[in-house]
């Protein structure tokens, strides 16, 4: 089964069994505190709950039976609500939960005190102790390296996709725990304690970050609470002129004609627009965390970009073979490709990718029975030796220069300006050697991912602006950003630069995505407004994101902004039909309501509907009924097709707000009828 069935799957069986199960075992206040619609109606259910065992509570004689149906309505209307926030918080939690159970404590070989080498976890090491860490493993916690020199990966935690060379002693000895020893051995005395290394920094960066609220949340807030308001104060304060006119509107009453005019379909739906709009990205292999997220990314004005793994493959390969003085590029390239022959790194294996792509010969059976000698940093080169007695090497420009020298052979006059070129344009130079002979250079770069420039174009003319954040050098930058199209760059960051961007773009006003996949990503990606992370990236990233692409594809945020457009549509939509459909309920319940006491006002009862009871246990019902619904439009969603807002909210009045009026009418009229019939 592929990822995405797999993932589809939560949303079934034990999730919709626990969220259902949850649903019924407590209406959780807090879930109901952060919708003020459902706050007010878990309110009214305890009172008509209390009514339906102690009916003289508040006095009046309104029926038993009329506490009890009421009851189980309310009851109906918070299940639905209650069920659909747990299946989406439940859906979220699950998600972090898959993701931290891939995180384990990096084991550590510390050095006892007699020399003895012992694995323990890497949260058991202290300030001073010291460790052994070898290719493969990954550095347990930030240090110093004491002993030995190792090539070393830290393009999780600098975004610099090339291996630094470590060393005891000089200005390259420090160390920084997560990082990845790629070659060699090295000895580490640590020189943090537990909770002051660069990983707590970063946790402690991503607790103080904070995501704003969009302004679409905002809005639809203040309508749900104003309109919540505005309809308690006028049910509050109708008892006191319904007295002059010598009618007792009593308690369950009150309650059911409140829950029926306050604003409960669109807040009953809320929840399943954004389940439905979570389960939309799944279809681009993106997981969503929340439905705020996806509804977030509909209004982003900004996206900033990690460089390394997000927008270049985050391993420098071989992109053109460079000779030198008199050889030919077709010698330079098939050296180059016998000294890759049994490389596995990715270095090496770009290589021969190279010589395929551009359909140049080698001979594979030439480096049969021969020896590999891998990369070490002490040497910085890599090579075979042929069966034949020659010897191929590849490596840093300086320590082939070197090692020519000690064959006996000469140094190309124009090998250090080719290198030199290679490295003006963001490039690493490999040079080539065959015995005494420099045959030229592999120019090794940072890979944009096919399709980036043409993605980034579709974005600027979203309105998006892109900006690339990298630990890189400005010069290596500049190349990246140029290749790959974005608006602007910004080179040698660090997380706090990130978070700087990111704030300031929002101190402005604007919605910004982050995409990115390294630990010094993930207090960026907890600020931002939309946090997608690289499935490739680190669990730091995974978890501080509120979304995690599991294609490791910055451009999917495309799809990802046309589905939270949809989003918002289908929201706007569904709030459009939610007022309306309070409207038309309040004029079709008061005039039956007041029409016992003032006969002029059955003019106004243009329904036509039999008593005040039957009319208000009528849109009572209506109210619960229509909620579920209209969940196949909140799943659905409404048609995402990019129109001016005046357009937008001329479709809105018509198809939603027109129908919205017309509904409560039918549907009211109809189960009274059904009412009268069985009281």
């Amino acid at each position: 089964m592929d990822k995405i069935e797999k993932k589809k799957k939560m949303l079934s069986g034990d999730m919709l069994g626990a969220a259902l199960r949850e649903s019924f075992v407590k209406l959780d206040p807090r879930i109901m505190m952060r919708n003020p619609v459902m706050f007010v109606v878990e309110i009214g259910f305890l009172v008509t709950l209390l009514l339906c065992f102690v009916p003289d509570a508040f006095g009046g004689s309104v029926p038993r039976w009329f506490n009890i149906v009421t009851t189980l309505i309310l009851l109906l209307t918070l299940l639905f609500a209650n069920f659909a926030e747990a299946l989406a918080e439940g859906r979220g939690k699950a998600q972090a939960n898959s993701l931290k159970k891939t995180k384990q404590d990096i084991s550590a070989n510390k050095i006892s005190s007699g020399g003895a080498i012992k694995t323990v976890p890497a949260s058991e090491l202290r300030k001073g102790d010291f460790v052994v860490v070898e290719s493969g493993e990954l550095i347990p916690g930030d240090g110093e390296v004491v002993e030995g020199l190792a090539s070393v990966d830290e393009s999780a935690i600098t975004g610099e996709s090339a291996p630094v060379i470590k060393e005891a002693g000089g200005d390259f000895s420090s160390v920084t725990g997560g990082t990845k020893v790629v070659s060699d051995r090295i000895k580490v005395r640590i020189s943090a304690d537990p909770g002051e290394s660069f990983l707590d920094r970063m946790i402690s960066l991503v607790e103080g970050a904070k995501r704003q609220k969009t302004p679409n949340e905002i809005a639809l807030n203040t309508v749900l609470v104003s309109l919540t308001l505005i309809f308690l104060i006028v049910v509050v304060t109708l008892p006191f002129f319904s007295g002059f006119l010598g009618i007792q509107l009593e308690i369950p009453i009150l309650i059911a004609l409140l829950v029926c005019l306050i604003p409960t379909t669109i807040g009953g739906l809320l929840s399943a627009i954004g389940i439905a709009g979570m389960d939309r990205v799944t279809q681009f292999n993106v997981l969503a965390m929340s439905g705020k997220a996806v509804e977030a990314s509909g209004d982003i004005n900004t996206i900033i970009l990690d460089k390394t793994g997000t927008i270049t493959f985050g391993n420098r390969m071989a992109s053109e073979f460079v000779p030198v003085q008199s050889v030919k590029e077709e010698e330079t390239a098939y050296w180059a490709a016998i000294s890759s022959l049994k490389d596995e790194t990715p270095e090496g294996r770009s290589v021969l990718e190279l010589m395929k792509k551009n359909g140049l010969p080698y001979d594979e059976k030439i480096g049969e029975g021969g020896t590999f000698i891998e990369f070490q940093a002490e040497t910085r080169m890599s090579g075979i030796d042929l069966v034949d007695g020659r010897h191929v090497r590849k490596g840093s420009v300086d320590a082939v220069k070197q090692w020519v020298r000690s064959q006996g052979g000469t140094i190309p006059a124009d090998l250090d300006d080719r290198g030199a070129v290679i490295a003006t344009a963001g490039g690493t130079p490999l040079a080539v050697a065959v015995d005494s002979r420099i045959y030229g250079l592999i120019h090794l770069k940072d890979t944009v991912k096919p399709g980036m420039r043409e993605r980034f174009e579709q974005m600027r003319r979203m309105g998006i602006k892109t900006i690339m954040c990298t630990g890189d050098n400005p010069l290596t930058a500049a190349t990246i950003a140029r290749e790959a199209g974005v608006d602007d760059f910004i080179a040698e960051s660090k997380p706090e630069d990130k978070i700087a961007v990111i704030r300031r773009e929002q101190a402005e006003g604007k919605l910004v995505a982050m995409t990115g996949d390294g630990t010094n990503d993930a207090p960026a990606l907890a600020q931002a407004d939309v946090g997608i992370a690289m499935n490739s990236g680190t669990v730091a990233a995974k978890e501080a994101a509120n979304m995690v692409d599991l294609d490791s594809d910055p451009s999917k945020i495309i799809e990802v902004v046309a589905i939270g457009k949809q989003l918002l549509m289908t929201r706007g939509a569904l709030t459009t039909f939610s007022i309306a459909n309070d409207v038309a309920k309040y004029f079709a319940i008061i005039p039956a309501m007041f029409m016992v006491a003032i006969p002029q006002m059955q003019a106004l009862n243009i329904m036509r509907l039999d008593s005040p009871l039957s009319a208000i246990l009528s849109a009572l019902i209506f109210n619960a009924i229509i909620i579920p619904l209209l969940i196949p439009l909140a799943m659905k969603g409404v048609a995402y097709k990019p129109m001016s807002t005046s357009r937008l909210l001329g479709k809105n009045l018509l198809i939603y707000g027109f129908g919205g009026l017309v509904a409560p009418f039918i549907g009211i009229k109809l189960i009274d009828l059904a009412v009268q019939a069985l009281i």
